[in-house]
Order: C-alpha cells, then sequence, then structure tokens
C-alpha cells in the first residue's frame, strides 16, 4: 500500500482514545491521526495531551477527564460531541491501571482502582457514545485487553480480574450489537513496554519480561488500525497479539 493510500483509510473518521497522553493509547492516537482521523485525546495530563494534539496535528484536541469519575465523563463527552459536531464514529476504551499482588494481599484500595480505570470506565463510555452509533447504523468499539484477560498468572488477581471482566463486556457487547451496523473488536497484547511498568518495585519487575522481550505500543496501535479499517462487512471480533 503506497503512503498516500495508508494516510487516506480513515480519512475524515472521527476517533475518541482513552488513556492517550502515553504509551499504547499515545500511539494509537498517532496512527489513527497519519491515517486521516480526527481523534480525542482523553487522560488526566493535560499538559501531555496538549503536547501530543500538537505533534500529531490533523484536528487532534485534548480532553483532560479522570475517565473513573461518572461525574465528569458527561461534561468530557459534551465536550467531544461539540468540537467534533459530528457522530463519534471509533472509540478505542484503552486507559489502564496495572497493579499486582497475591488474592488475599492485594490491597482494598488497588482493586478498586484497578476495576474502576479497566472496567468501569470503559462501560461509561460505551454507554455515553454507542447509543449514537446504532442510531447511524454505524460505527466501532475497541476495546484493549492483555494476555491476562485470558490466561491466569500468580500474583495477578486484581489486574486479571478486571481484564477478564472487560473481555466478558466485549463479548456480550458483540452479541448485542450484532446486525446493528456497529462492530467491536477486542486486541489484547502480550507484555507491552509502556510506562504502565513503572510503579511496579524492582523485585516485582524481575518476574516479567524485559523491555526488550516485549511488544511496543505501535505494534499495538497497528493491530488497532488493521481491526478499525477491514472492510465494512468485516468485523475483527478479537486479535491476540505475542511476541514473535
Amino acid at each position: 500500500m503506497n503512503n498516500s493510500a495508508q494516510q487516506s483509510r480513515l480519512d475524515g473518521v472521527t476517533a475518541v482514545v482513552t488513556g492517550a497522553s502515553r504509551g499504547i493509547g499515545a500511539a494509537i492516537a498517532r496512527s489513527f491521526a497519519a491515517a486521516g482521523a480526527r481523534v480525542a485525546l482523553v487522560a488526566r495530563d493535560a499538559g501531555s495531551l496538549a503536547e501530543l494534539a500538537t505533534e500529531i496535528g490533523g484536528g487532534a484536541f485534548a480532553v483532560p477527564c479522570d475517565v473513573t469519575r461518572s461525574d465528569l465523563v458527561p461534561a468530557a463527552v459534551k465536550q467531544i460531541n461539540a468540537t467534533f459536531n459530528a457522530p463519534v464514529k471509533i472509540l478505542v476504551n484503552n486507559a489502564g491501571l496495572f497493579r499486582v499482588g497475591a488474592a488475599h494481599l492485594l490491597p482494598e484500595a488497588d482493586l478498586m482502582s484497578m476495576l474502576e480505570v479497566n472496567l468501569v470506565a470503559p462501560h461509561m463510555f460505551v454507554r455515553e457514545f454507542l447509543p449514537a452509533m446504532l442510531a447511524a447504523k454505524a460505527g466501532h468499539v475497541v476495546t484493549i485487553g492483555s494476555v491476562a484477560d485470558r490466561t491466569a498468572y500468580a500474583g495477578n488477581a486484581g489486574y486479571s480480574a478486571t481484564k477478564f471482566g472487560v473481555r466478558a463486556m466485549h463479548e456480550i457487547l458483540r452479541a448485542e450489537i450484532r446486525g446493528t451496523g456497529v462492530r467491536a473488536s477486542l486486541v489484547s497484547p502480550s507484555a507491552t513496554d509502556t510506562p504502565i511498568w513503572n510503579l511496579l518495585a524492582p523485585a516485582q519487575r524481575e518476574k516479567f519480561p524485559k523491555a526488550e522481550e516485549m511488544l511496543r505500543p505501535e505494534d499495538v496501535a497497528a493491530a488497532v488500525l488493521y481491526a478499525v479499517t477491514a472492510p465494512p462487512t468485516v468485523n475483527v471480533d478479537e486479535l491476540r497479539l505475542t511476541r514473535a
């Protein structure tokens, strides 16, 4: 595919990416913008979002928002809809939080935080954007899962529970929207080299692959772009990504 075709695959498409300030979210936003989409960048870090919006251009704009706050999400959605002045075509639920700990040792606060970011927030954004997609009989909801949404790892009780949960949400959503013109895809990468690892203590990090053994954020972004640019008659139900 030549560069002009590559850059036109999402011409004029409106997209929302949560957790867009860094890592996988930022990589997805860059790939969407390069393919011609207008991108709403959602995350808490207003400064990083503004820098990314300037970097990628193409009408990208920052929407600072704590995605776990049910009192703030509607205002963010209102800003997105007003700025686009058009229905949102693609929603990427990417924002994620990773904490490790055995089932009997994981602090309650860590579990609750992961539940709010990894499971409750995606539900809130689907609830906000799906009705318009259904009315238009077009749209795409992408959920960023994890290898941990299907595989059990010792010490991963809370995170895996939230990712199993969001996979279930995706599968039920897919069943509910089949035949409506709206599509849904789950993209589940193995360990990816992003800042999500930075909060782990050194002893904890030793249990996981080294950075050079992980996927790159751009690898995941390429998979998401593949899913959303499939022919309209094709739904990419699920992509599971591992390091070759």
